[in-house]
C-alpha cells in the first residue's frame, strides 16, 4: 500500500485538496480518494502527470508498491497483445487464402490442361501456405490464452 500513502503525503505536502489534484489531472475527486484508500490505481499517463505535479520521479511513486508494478506490467502487455494478435491473425488468413488459391490453380491446371510449372513445382508454393496457416493459428491461440 505504499502508493496510497505516498500520493496522500505528496498531495498534502503541496497543500492540495483531492478536488484540486483531480482538477489538475482532469479526473474526479473520487478517483483521488480511491487511490489514497488503495482501492484503485491510476493509469501510466496519470502517474506521469502526478510525477510532474509533485516533482518526483516515477520510481519514487511506483517502486515500493508491488501491486501497482504488477498492474503497470499487465497494462503494458495488453498494449502489445493486440498488435501481435493482429499479426498472427493476418498470417493465418493469408496462409488460408494461399491454400485456397493453390487448390483453384491445381484444379485449373487439371481441368484446362495448363502447364504452369513454376506454380506446380515451386517449393514455396507447396509448403509456405501451410506453414503460414499453422504459425498464424498457433501464435493467435497462444496469445489468446496468455492474455485472457
Amino acid at each position: 500500500m505504499y502508493f496510497s500513502s505516498k500520493i496522500k503525503e505528496e498531495r498534502q505536502k503541496h497543500n492540495m485538496s483531492q478536488q484540486q489534484l483531480g482538477e489538475k489531472l482532469t479526473i474526479s475527486r473520487q478517483s483521488i480518494s480511491k487511490w489514497e484508500r488503495g482501492e484503485s490505481y491510476p493509469s501510466i499517463e496519470l502517474l506521469i502527470k502526478l510525477s510532474d505535479i509533485f516533482d518526483i520521479t516515477l520510481d519514487e511513486l511506483v517502486k515500493e508498491d508491488h501491486s501497482l508494478k504488477e498492474k503497470l506490467i499487465k497494462d503494458s502487455q495488453k498494449l502489445v497483445y493486440p498488435r501481435w494478435k493482429l499479426f498472427f491473425d493476418i498470417l493465418l488468413i493469408i496462409g488460408f487464402l494461399f491454400i485456397l488459391a493453390k487448390i483453384f490453380i491445381v484444379i485449373g491446371i487439371k481441368l484446362f490442361d495448363l502447364n504452369i510449372v513454376f506454380l506446380k513445382d515451386s517449393l514455396f508454393f507447396q509448403i509456405a501456405p501451410f506453414f503460414m496457416t499453422i504459425i498464424g493459428a498457433i501464435g493467435s491461440e497462444s496469445l489468446a490464452k496468455k492474455y485472457k
